[in-house]
């Protein structure tokens, strides 16, 4: 059966914003949420990034469906030992329902500490040496280790879940895909990609959870909506590597001029039409996803949940 989860914008809303909409979800029969985990915005019309570990611990106490974050770069703004303890922590407060989505990050989130931006491929290493890490410490044993990237000295944690959460890895393009399948408890990925699924699964990525996630903006109005939607999330219709290596909002500001409206009504769901919203979602699960998080752009929350409450998620469940 597939998961229809609803993913919380940490970049767009405040803490209190976002736990309201998660009860919404929960209320409106959404099966799981996904978190972002975000230091900056990507644009400042955005406005928001809550930090996500806080907002993990107060969704605990108020619904019971799962939480995911999407993603957490555990390699450069935070050191994976304490990771390890926030996603432990996370695991215990939901009673076993957490689960840990990692990725090598962007830029814009991690340069804020003047470390070295690395390469694709260096994170890539690094991020592979952090989820050893954090396992190991999910064992509850102390540990000592000293690798290419990373220190930890004579660590341990206190506070661990019967089982460890599960991991899961945000992955695009081969090698990147090939690694997850190896290290990860599943993938993760914006692009309803079936080759991707499928280079996850001959990779040793069988029987494992593969989510997607997409952003939608429903309304009354479609052109109003696409307008919506181009202010606060044009930056994710900017092609190649800008979303990796720039540092700063305004950067994405300006370089994310070139989308225009017309753009973003093509590639998000837009308006009132029951059909392109449950198209979007099908293209996940035709391209063999499992688990497809969507999310509402803009400040409509309590309609979008009414009206995919009542007739998307009934649909699509049909």
């Amino acid at each position: 059966m597939t998961v229809f989860g609803y993913t919380l914008n940490c970049e767009e809303h405040g803490p209190d914003e976002l736990i309201r909409q998660a009860q919404l979800a929960e209320d409106s029969g959404f099966d799981a949420l996904w978190i972002s985990d975000h230091f900056h915005p990507w644009l400042p019309e955005q406005g928001e990034a809550p930090f996500v570990w806080s907002v993990i611990g107060a969704l605990s106490q108020v619904v019971s469906i799962p939480v995911t974050t999407a993603v957490t770069c555990p390699t450069v703004r935070y050191h994976p030992a304490i990771v390890a303890q926030a996603a432990a922590t996370s695991q215990v407060m939901t009673g076993g329902t957490f689960r840990l989505g990692v990725g090598t990050g962007e830029a814009l989130n991690e340069h804020i500490t003047g470390e070295h931006w690395p390469s694709a491929a260096e994170r890539l290493e690094m991020l592979e040496e952090a989820v050893e890490i954090i396992r190991a410490l999910h064992g509850g044993r102390q540990i000592s280790h000293r690798g290419r990237h990373f220190t930890v000295e004579t660590a341990r944690l206190y506070t661990v879940p019967d089982d460890p959460p599960p991991i899961l890895m945000s992955a695009y393009g081969p090698k990147a895909i090939s690694m997850a399948a190896r290290l990860a408890d599943g993938l993760m990925s914006t692009f309803p990609d079936a080759e991707a699924v499928q280079l996850f699964r001959d990779e040793g990525g069988e029987g494992k959870i593969v989510a997607g996630g997409f952003k939608a903006c429903y309304g009354p109005d479609e052109d109003e909506c696409a307008a919506t939607a181009h202010r606060l999330w044009r930056n994710e219709q900017v092609p190649g590597e800008a979303s990796q290596v720039l540092t700063q909002p305004r950067h994405f500001k300006q370089v994310s001029e070139m989308v225009t409206v017309d753009r973003v009504k093509q590639k998000v769901p837009c308006g009132p039409d029951l059909d392109r919203h449950i198209a979007a979602v099908e293209e996940f699960t035709n391209a063999g996803f499992e688990e497809v998080y969507m999310s509402q752009i803009g400040p409509d929350q309590d309609a979008f949940f009414k009206f995919y409450g009542a007739e998307v998620l009934p649909r699509l469940r049909a």
